[in-house]
């Protein structure tokens, strides 16, 4: 399938019946209305600084910035993991990522796990998963999910998904509902396409929807095309595609919010932007907007990212330093609709934003924990606490006075720091009870989960490796390996 420019507008557009379209989903049913339409939007390493907004010197991102004008701006906000896969598991279940069984990269969602794709479908939403998955247990770059993947988008309450195990570039190969179709063109391009494909579909039966839309850029490997990197030529090679990827990404945003103006449905649509994870190293210029640390540091430049809610009939275009999270998403989500508490599966880690898309809050009751590895974190407003959680070392800074995380200041603010540390110790108690199963009704995690390995070590997979030998992102991870032995060198 070829994603041209004409085929991606003609997708988003259905301009003609977009009055007809709207008044069906607004009319529905009694209380219909008060049922917003959301999409959840992430980019796969996009650093907190990666935006025109920001100011940053190369990147112009004019669909980020018209949205951050339209909607409730997050200035501090958090995924809920400095890497991939536990983030986007932090999404779905509004738990930090080790209760859920997402330590790392390339691990599976639990099947006991209660998430917000499953709560809305039983909501009546329609619901949609388009790109990058990474939650059944896959490492390597992104491959088609497979039909009968325990783990797929399905098993989480996705009636719709196009989706691929991990990041994707240029030209990919995907599953829909485990069927592979290659796709010619930019990957941001063809899944909002493909999203609003299915929003338009919904729009006209007259269900709200809910569509996920995960980004494979700007990942490495890097493939942008000559136009969307010509604006950085005098950049490095790599950085020159890493920044081309974001201008595809943005070019996608414009398209994804004339799509749902033109289907009638953008005023009562929540749209919720962040990346999953810091920005990277070794791409000039600066990804973290001068922040300490990066993709894989508890500190600010690993965990802090861009966020956006644009939601026209409910929020008032702001700006908030209010500390918020990935943790945040579901349980917002499941106020608004008023949906029993028990969607969740406690502990949740995360709050309700709904007081906050009303009117600007002071103080966040709840602190943001984190833990990734050895590291942990504790976030208090303008509090943060550092952990290496086995050697039982702790750092306090002020992130409003010391933004970059220059000065620990445990030693001049010993009540505060013995607060941080002992919340965080007894938070983390808690993490190690739902890390053995503790918060699911049988008390144990069910056998038979998947561990965490890479697809070309797959027997599922390896009907496709003799085709896939000739595909660009595949080639490098199906070369045989050298097991010849090197002859140790002879002193001489």
């Amino acid at each position: 399938m070829t994603v041209n420019r004409r085929s991606f507008l003609k997708a988003a557009g259905l301009g003609a019946i977009g009055l007809t379209l709207d008044r069906m989903a607004r009319g529905a049913k009694d209380g219909e209305a008060s049922r917003p339409n959301v999409v959840l939007l992430m980019t796969d390493d996009q650093g907190w600084g990666q935006t025109g907004y920001y100011h940053h010197p190369v990147l112009k991102t004019p669909a980020l910035d018209a949205m951050a004008a339209n909607g409730l701006r997050l200035d501090r906000f958090y995924a809920g993991a400095p890497v991939c896969s536990p983030t986007r598991a932090s999404v779905l279940t509004g738990r930090a990522n080790d209760r859920t069984g997402v330590p790392s990269h390339g691990h599976a969602l639990r099947l006991q796990e209660k998430t917000l794709s499953a709560a809305l479908k039983a909501a009546g939403y329609a619901t949609g998963h388009f790109g990058k998955w990474h939650l059944n247990g896959l490492r390597g770059p992104g491959v088609p999910v497979l039909k009968d993947d325990s783990h797929s988008p399905a098993a989480f309450g996705f009636d719709e998904w196009l989706t691929v195990t991990n990041f994707f570039d240029m030209n990919p190969v995907m599953s829909r509902k485990g069927q592979f179709e290659e796709f010619s063109g930019d990957t941001s391009a063809i899944i909002v396409g493909e999203a609003l494909t299915f929003i338009g579909a919904s729009v006209k039966a007259g269900k709200p929807f809910l569509a996920v839309i995960w980004d494979g850029s700007p990942h490495s490997p890097w493939v942008a095309s000559d136009a969307d990197r010509k604006p950085f030529a005098s950049l490095d090679a790599r950085s020159q595609h890493h920044y081309g990827e974001l201008v595809a990404f943005d070019r996608a945003v414009g398209v994804l919010r004339k799509g749902l103006r033109d289907l009638g449905v953008a005023d009562d649509t929540l749209v919720w932007y962040c990346s999953d994870n810091g920005g990277l190293s070794g791409i000039k210029p600066d990804t973290v907007g001068g922040l300490r640390g990066n993709k894989g540091s508890v500190y600010e430049g690993g965990l802090r990212v861009p966020g956006i809610i644009e939601w026209p009939a409910r929020v008032k275009p702001r700006i908030t330093r209010y500390p918020a999270c990935t943790m945040d998403i579901f349980p917002t989500v499941a106020d608004i609709l008023k949906l029993p508490k028990t969607v969740l599966l406690e502990p949740v880690d995360g709050v309700s934003l709904v007081p906050l898309l009303a009117k600007e809050i002071a103080k966040r009751e709840k602190p943001i924990p984190f833990r990734f590895h050895r590291k942990g974190a504790l976030v208090d407003n303008n509090h943060k606490l550092v952990a290496d959680i086995p050697r039982e070392s702790f750092q306090l800074y002020d992130l409003e006075a010391d933004p970059k995380e220059s000065r620990d200041i445990a030693a001049a603010e010993p009540e505060v720091f013995r607060k941080l540390k002992s919340a965080f110790l007894e938070w983390n108690a808690t993490v190690d009870a739902s890390v053995a199963g503790k918060d699911y009704p049988e008390g144990t995690v069910r056998e038979g989960e998947p561990t965490s390995h890479f697809w070309r070590d797959d027997e599922r997979y390896k009907p496709f490796f003799e085709q896939w030998k000739a595909r660009r992102e595949y080639a490098g991870q199906l070369k045989p390996k050298d097991r010849t032995r090197k002859k140790p060198r002879r002193r001489k």
